[in-house]
């Protein structure tokens, strides 16, 4: 009987210890309940880790300057179009292809966020520089390009529309052609979903006013063999889109959007 009591008395004291060695200076801390959380957190994967994700900001801001360049043709999957165009812009002269490359380096950073592997199809926005053409940006991302061994999930095109100042709002363009049109449907799909939630409004001077229009004339597209979407995500031509078009948090909306999509298209 003594020896249990000795034992137990033993175990109390252990214990005792134990508690005030945390406060002791230079004894190791035990971790707090937040600590262990932040642990659980930091072992979850991220949403997108082992994704690769294209994104094709459209035009380049340098293309006006090399006529001769963006005017040659090339393949664009079934037809001979010009290697690009300069784009379009706003009343004030806001560029297209500057409002591109915004949102896809905003989308750039909140996919890489997620984990995901980001290719770009330029890596830069200059007056001095042209292309990529239409039937490189369409190869971009798939198997056996440019020596890829694995073809990426998906493909955002990014591009603000020069209609009449009339009309507002996004569409979703996917192609026609056979091969991914099932796949890309679905993520023009969720596209159009997720610029729904964030209060974008859908095109209304496209057919039917559903948002999502389908085409054969786009090499970006027809060339892709993976699920690829092209984003008309305004009307630049039109003074309330571009407003948002051209501000910061604008373009972050744009951003946050596109991201959810492709977060929707490769989670289970």
């Amino acid at each position: 009987m003594r020896r249990l009591t000795s034992l137990l008395a033993a175990a109390a004291l252990a214990a005792s210890a134990g508690t005030a060695a945390a406060a002791v200076p230079g004894a190791p801390a035990r971790p707090t309940v937040a600590e262990g959380a932040g642990a659980r957190a930091a072992a979850t994967p991220a949403p997108l880790a082992g994704r690769t994700i294209v994104i094709d900001p459209g035009h380049q801001l340098g293309n006006s300057r090399f006529p001769k360049r963006i005017n040659r043709l090339v393949d664009a999957g079934g037809l001979r179009k010009p290697c690009n165009t300069t784009g379009t812009a706003t009343a004030s002269g806001f560029a297209e292809a500057t409002f591109a490359w915004r949102v896809a380096t905003r989308l750039r950073d909140a996919l890489q966020a997620q984990g995901a592997t980001v290719v770009m199809t330029r890596s830069l926005n200059s007056r001095h520089r042209w292309g990529p053409c239409v039937d490189v940006r369409g190869r971009i991302g798939n198997k056996g390009y440019r020596g890829r061994s694995r073809a990426a999930d998906l493909k955002i095109s990014i591009h603000g529309d020069g209609a009449a100042r009339s009309g507002r709002g996004f569409h979703v363009i996917v192609t026609k052609k056979r091969g991914t049109v099932v796949r890309s449907l679905r993520l023009g799909r969720l596209t159009r979903a997720a610029l729904d939630d964030a209060g974008f409004r859908r095109s209304t001077y496209t057919a039917g006013g559903r948002g999502i229009v389908r085409r054969s004339d786009l090499g970006t597209l027809n060339l892709s063999r993976i699920p690829t979407v092209m984003v008309e995500l305004g009307n630049m031509r039109n003074p309330r889109d571009a407003r948002t078009m051209r501000s910061s948090a604008g373009q972050r909306r744009y951003a946050q959007a596109l991201a959810a999509a492709a977060r929707r298209a490769l989670q289970p």
